[in-house]
């Protein structure tokens, strides 16, 4: 496999690298999900669909992807919406009602998304064991200290801390201050074990009860799942500092070489202002999908680099179903004329210049994985096939379902859907059209494109028999 995937790597200040996975062929990948406290938004969305798109194309491209999402399911933001929505019933089992409540939501959108699901999705009351023993090794290392009943990470011991968000300790100290009721060396120092407060969620530990600090469960699951060192960890730029900067220092605090590659995501904004129900414009994932398919809302976020910030707004998404209509309108036209459309990869001698679309869309997909040139590719398509329709070109059928073959690996990468056309058991009239297109390359010598024909009707179920008066076909019993 040609290695030509650059990413811009986070930990070396958005330089683009050359992608070099750890293992040949596989890809080790760990990407913050969600924490379970309320409907799943559009910003959700956005975070999930760059990295199911990445995950896609990694795949397309020959890699072997294990791919995981973690859950945060105890938290003060899942303890704080449990004490709202039910403040007469016990707090730990409310929490546990409001944890599985918002999960199965985000389950729910994800799925009506069409996003993947993920290979491992850890939950962080799964791992309080693991937890406990990974903030041990840290104490006994001298990097984390216990301080009534909680247990920080010590900054002043870790290396280099600082390098993902490119900041300097002194700079953070500065407009770092000590809450109340925390008992740090230093104001940076972060937790990662609370000590109990009554009625909530809490575990035996060597130091009390409590739960783990939020920073600790993502170096845990991570390690535990993919190994010490692996390749993408991804998130939200949002989370760049301070949780993935301490999952770094943690980590590597234990011994670990961790995430090679970081790949951070921009931030959507509602009308040029960041969603919040405050403000009433927290729009959810249900709200759009009631009025619109995935596929536009998965348009409209294909339209930014994953890296740029993205503003939402219902008038760009009335923009984006007019694109959409188009690739529609085509794809029906298409579907008319050939149905199914598998047989399409066997006519690339007659594909014309249909093929500088797919290199063009690698290229650059390759840089980064740049999906608003990408997504030109599948416009300037749209626009070629369009003219190819109305042309005399000799080959047009057979460039046209080549053209079908590039659209569908692309829209399979992005995740589409519009091109759920025709399948089943092939017509009479489709396999006469195939007949049709065999004996033109016959005639003009292409007798491997052929033969192609020929084995893929075998394989549908369609014999050919070349006789003195043509050719005849029969189905396999």
């Amino acid at each position: 496999m040609e290695n030509t995937i650059k990413i811009s790597n986070s930990l070396r200040r958005g330089e683009k690298e050359l992608l070099e996975p750890i293992n040949s062929g596989q890809i080790k990948m760990y990407v913050c999900g969600p924490t379970v406290y309320d409907e799943p938004h559009i910003g959700h969305a956005r975070s999930a669909y760059i990295f199911d798109v990445i995950r896609r194309y990694l795949i397309y491209r020959g890699y072997k992807v294990t791919f995981v999402r973690n859950v945060t399911d105890v938290d003060d933001k899942i303890i704080d919406r449990a004490r709202k929505e039910s403040p007469n019933e016990d707090l730990i089992e409310a929490v546990k009602k409001i944890s599985t409540k918002y999960l199965y939501a985000y389950h729910n959108d994800m799925k009506s998304l069409g996003i993947m699901d993920p290979d491992v999705e850890p939950k962080a009351t799964e791992y309080i064991d693991k937890m406990i023993e990974f903030i041990r090794n840290l104490i006994n290392r001298g990097i984390a200290y216990e301080s009534d009943g909680d247990v920080y990470f010590d900054i002043k011991k870790a290396k280099n801390y600082g390098k993902l968000s490119n900041q300097s300790i002194d700079k953070m100290e500065s407009g770092a201050r000590v809450l109340a009721g925390e008992n740090k060396k230093d104001p940076l120092d972060f937790a990662l074990w609370k000590s109990a407060k009554e009625g909530e969620p809490s575990w035996d530990s060597p130091w009390g009860k409590g739960r783990p600090g939020w920073h600790i469960e993502c170096s845990v699951m991570s390690s535990d799942i993919l190994g010490d060192r692996f390749d993408i960890h991804g998130g939200g730029i949002d989370l760049i500092f301070p949780h993935h900067e301490n999952e770094i220092a943690q980590s590597e605090g234990a011994g670990k070489e961790f995430a090679k590659y970081w790949i951070h995501h921009g931030l959507l904004t509602i009308n040029g202002q960041k969603m919040a129900k405050s403000l009433g414009n927290f729009v959810t994932i249900k709200e759009v999908l009631s009025k619109y398919p995935a596929d536009i809302l998965k348009i409209f976020y294909l339209q930014a680099n994953y890296s740029n910030p993205i503003d939402f707004s219902w008038e760009k998404m009335e923009e984006v179903k007019q694109g959409y209509e188009h690739i529609n309108i085509l794809m029906q036209k298409l579907d008319r004329l050939f149905g199914t459309r598998d047989i399409g990869k066997v006519i690339h001698g007659g594909a014309g210049d249909i093929g500088k679309f797919k290199n063009k869309f690698i290229e650059y997909m390759d840089d980064d994985f740049n999906t608003p040139r990408g997504l030109s590719v599948l416009f300037e398509m749209v626009k070629n096939c369009n003219k190819l329709l109305e042309s005399d070109e000799k080959y047009k059928n057979f460039i046209l379902n080549y053209a079908m073959d590039i659209i569908k690996e692309i829209a399979d990468i992005f995740g589409l859907t519009f091109l759920q056309i025709s399948s089943g058991e092939m017509s009479d009239d489709q396999i006469k059209f195939h007949i049709a297109a065999r004996s033109a390359y016959k005639k003009d010598k292409k007798f491997k494109e052929a033969d192609e024909i020929r084995k893929n009707l075998e394989e549908k179920g369609v014999i050919l028999e070349d006789t003195k008066e043509g050719t005849t076909w029969r189905r396999k019993l």
